[in-house]
């Protein structure tokens, strides 16, 4: 997510007429990356924003999440950027052995589940909105997981199941 700061509207010209004038924005020097994961026992997620995709901000949200499951083995499926799979990476999951990676083929995006919850949760935080800085957008981050939580369900992938909708009528037809 970038901060973005556009210019004025034009206005109108002398003869009634809007003035055109070319898309630009500027976006500031600062980007601020939003690190997600999901819980589908309980549809629980945690997030973290950072201003950079590297390994420390990546251990950092490996520490969240092992702090947010206090109990039991962590499986986190994940692309394979270089943060996710750097030998600073590697050797702070040595000292955490419940953690336990699992990388998506290289060529299968299709295969990330999570993007339906990214879907959710881009919509829930971050649709329709203009950001002036990172901290507008950690606390948008921190709004919307504090509020998909409070109506978290276990998560279910795929299209509900159509509805049984009963006919109220049914016409027969002759030829």
């Amino acid at each position: 997510m970038i901060p973005r700061t556009f210019p004025p509207a034009p206005g109108w010209s002398p003869d009634g007429h809007r003035i055109k004038s070319e898309v630009d924005y500027g976006r500031g020097p600062e980007k601020t990356w939003v690190y997600g994961a999901l819980r589908v026992r309980d549809g629980h997620e945690v997030t973290m924003t950072a201003s950079s995709r590297n390994s420390a901000f990546y251990q950092q949200f490996l520490q969240k999440i092992e702090t947010a499951n206090p109990a039991g083995d962590i499986y986190v499926v994940t692309d394979n950027l270089s943060s996710h799979n750097s030998l600073s990476t590697r050797t702070w999951l040595e000292d955490h052995p419940r953690i336990r990676h699992v990388f998506i083929p290289v060529g299968a995006c299709w295969l990330n589940l999570q993007e339906g919850w990214w879907r959710i949760f881009r919509k829930a935080a971050l649709a329709g909105q203009s950001f002036a800085g990172p901290p507008e957008i950690d606390q948008a981050t921190r709004l919307a997981t504090a509020q998909l939580n409070a109506r978290a369900r276990p998560w279910i992938w795929g299209r509900p199941a159509p509805s049984t909708r009963v006919r109220r009528r049914q016409y027969v037809y002759a030829v």
